[in-house]
């Protein structure tokens, strides 16, 4: 049975390009946030590497590994070792040609639980995802490690009510978001803030409709035109912030987050009860034209 409560490790920080550098890196961090208690530490999005996705550039393939592979065999001994589980995000190379932005489990005894593949591909300046990585096609998945059960999206993920829906219904009891993204360097203050606020709201809302806690981890620093924000976040089920990492500051913070509020929010809130699953067919249409 899962604890009431579980510690929940971010790492937020800054890439290099040398990817061994940042492995390095994230390793000790991950042992920092065990050595404050942390019993789920979760990474930020692609953080063996600086966030390439921002050209189209072919060199950025052999950065990818298959899954399980190097990358998950170190993460698992380590997790057995400090006895955490490890959410890690990296560039799977699935075969010659068919790559994927992947997210994979390792529990606490060091036991590889399996993977998500990242279903929402953006293509936007700056976010040319759709030239490496080809739309996850393992579904949404709910990873049963010792602490806790845990669902796992991926950054654009985290704009779809959808997917914190479906990942919600199969019995996630903490929703996790790998992240990368960042402000362009041409842009202003008030649309800065506009957009942070936007994809905070937008993930607290997941909280709230869903009531269930709600862990996103993002990168900071600034790599080329880009500023990431930071700003790594949890809520509670019911969408209050409970911690917000700064915008400008690496930091590896755990944050205990009850498991059993949940109940609480859902009885007083009942929004699963009142859902008309009847209706919702037109959900799985493009768009719905005045004609039609």
């Amino acid at each position: 049975m899962p604890h009431k409560a579980v510690n929940i490790g971010l790492v937020q920080m800054s890439c290099s390009a040398d990817p061994e550098a940042n492995f390095a890196k994230t390793l000790e961090k991950i042992r920092e946030a065990a050595a404050q208690g942390a019993q789920i530490v979760c990474l930020q999005e692609l953080f063996r590497s600086l966030y390439f996705c921002d050209v189209e550039d072919y060199e950025n393939f052999k950065l990818a590994e298959p899954i399980p592979g190097p990358s998950t065999q170190a993460l698992e001994k380590l997790a057995g070792e400090l006895g955490v589980v490890i959410v890690a995000s990296l560039f799977e190379k699935r075969t010659q040609g068919i790559y994927h932005n992947t997210t994979a489990v390792m529990d606490a005894d060091g036991k590889y639980l399996g993977k998500y593949r990242k279903m929402h591909i953006p293509d936007d300046p700056g976010y040319y995802e759709k030239f490496y990585f080809t739309p996850g096609d393992l579904g949404y998945k709910v990873f049963d490690t010792k602490y806790a059960k845990i669902g796992v999206l991926i950054c654009w993920d985290q704009w779809y009510p959808e997917a914190a829906r479906i990942t919600s219904l199969m019995g996630a009891e903490v929703l996790f978001y790998p992240t990368a993204i960042g402000w362009a360097g041409s842009q202003n203050q008030e649309t800065n803030t506009e957009q942070y606020n936007a994809w905070q709201t937008i993930q607290r809302s997941h909280a709230v409709a869903n009531g269930i806690p709600v862990v996103s981890v993002n990168r900071v620093g600034k790599e080329g035109p880009m500023q990431f924000w930071g700003g790594s976040f949890v809520t509670n089920p019911f969408g209050t912030v409970v911690y917000q990492a700064p915008q400008d500051q690496e930091v590896v913070h755990v944050q205990e987050v009850s498991l059993e509020l949940s109940d609480s929010y859902r009885v007083h809130w009942p929004f699963l009860r009142d859902r008309r699953i009847d209706s919702y067919q037109p959900i799985t249409q493009r768009f719905i034209d005045a004609e039609s």
